[in-house]
């Protein structure tokens, strides 16, 4: 009995020393455990996450979980409530492709919403995103998500009743101080993610010498965010579509590197920013964006390309996807966003 005692404590100490070796030279980080313990939240220690039924019992704010600097980032800086299908499509996407980061949706009409219950009523109106354990949705308050930014006082001063852009210059704004603050990667909602993108800093090409802001990546307190919002300020024109955003970038962009034509399918490096190729995100580009609701003869496969950028912006046709309809769109949704493409064929709708 003694001797089955001795070799269990024996056992026990070893396992106890294993482990306080690896604590202090395999690279644990004791800040880690300490959130763990401070915070009552179960926090992954690959990718700063908090896991999402802890999140929601602790009132845990979207400050909360983009400073973990790893997100994936959807606005909605509209008074829209009933949202398209292709903006589901957009974030259940990104949630089946980065399973292990945060999917984040800041949504403006939820600004003015105190109750809770109400908050929560919103989010099960979309059952396709509620089942989704990595999206998370928060209301979207500009004047804290500029603070502390070159467009806060910008901000303050403009009349926005007078702006006839005003849904995408507050887009191009918010979407430029929450990766200058956190990190992570912005993606316009009308984007369906296909695999990951392999890459930290990055601008996507939209053709030769022009950078897209639909979708990009930086690490926390880039220069060229920074940068970005100071030329957002400096040159500001509310009456210009796209000054606030591609222009933008495409100018600051020019003012960090002296940029070649693409080359096949190969990106540019410029410092340590990723341009990539057009290909990557915009295999059809802009004038040919109805072919997205067309029927192919034979699909493609899109293999150099991370995501798909449908251009809604183009279609004021109001063009949406048929269940049925044999047209790429649909293969998009029955490949990406399955929840979404099952929820619109079996019930006709996306709402509850």
């Amino acid at each position: 009995m003694i001797k089955a005692l001795r070799i269990f404590l024996l056992m026990l100490f070893i396992t106890a020393a294993g482990f306080l070796y690896k604590v202090m030279y395999n690279g644990y980080n004791v800040s880690y455990f300490s959130y763990i313990f401070i915070q009552g939240l179960s926090v992954n220690p690959s990718d700063g996450t908090i896991a999402k039924d802890q999140a929601n019992s602790n009132k845990v704010t979207a400050e909360d979980i983009l400073s973990g600097g790893n997100s994936i980032i959807f606005l909605e800086t509209g008074d829209r409530i009933q949202l398209p299908s292709l903006v589901l499509c957009a974030i259940e996407s990104a949630a089946r492709v980065y399973p292990n980061r945060s999917v984040v949706f800041l949504i403006k009409s939820l600004n003015h919403t105190n109750s809770e219950d109400q908050e929560k009523r919103f989010i099960d109106h979309y059952p396709t995103l509620s089942s989704l354990n990595n999206v998370y949705i928060f209301p979207l308050v500009m004047e804290d998500i500029l603070n502390k930014t070159p467009l806060f006082d910008w901000y303050k001063k403009i009349n926005t009743t007078l702006e006839s852009h005003w849904i995408h210059v507050s887009s191009d704004g918010c979407r430029l101080a929450l990766i200058w603050k956190y990190g992570g990667i912005y993606m316009d909602t009308d984007i369906i993610s296909m695999r990951p993108i392999p890459h930290l800093n990055f601008l996507a090409g939209e053709s030769n010498l022009y950078s897209s802001n639909g979708v990009f990546g930086f690490a926390s307190q880039h220069t060229f965010t920074w940068t970005g919002m100071e030329n957002f300020v400096k040159n500001y024109n509310g009456n210009a579509w796209g000054n606030q955003g591609p222009h933008l970038f495409t100018r600051v962009l020019k003012m960090i590197c002296t940029l070649p034509n693409f080359n096949n399918t190969e990106d540019i490096m410029c410092g340590n920013i990723t341009f990539l190729n057009p290909q990557r995100f915009y295999p059809i580009p802009y004038p040919a964006w109805r072919r997205y609701y067309e029927v192919w003869t034979k699909l493609p496969t899109f293999n150099q390309s991370y995501a798909l950028h449908l251009w809604n912006y183009m279609n004021r046709d109001r063009k949406t996807m048929e269940p049925g309809s044999n047209t790429l769109v649909e293969h998009l949704y029955q490949q990406y966003c399955p929840s979404t493409y099952v929820a619109l064929q079996k019930n006709g709708s996306i709402y509850i």
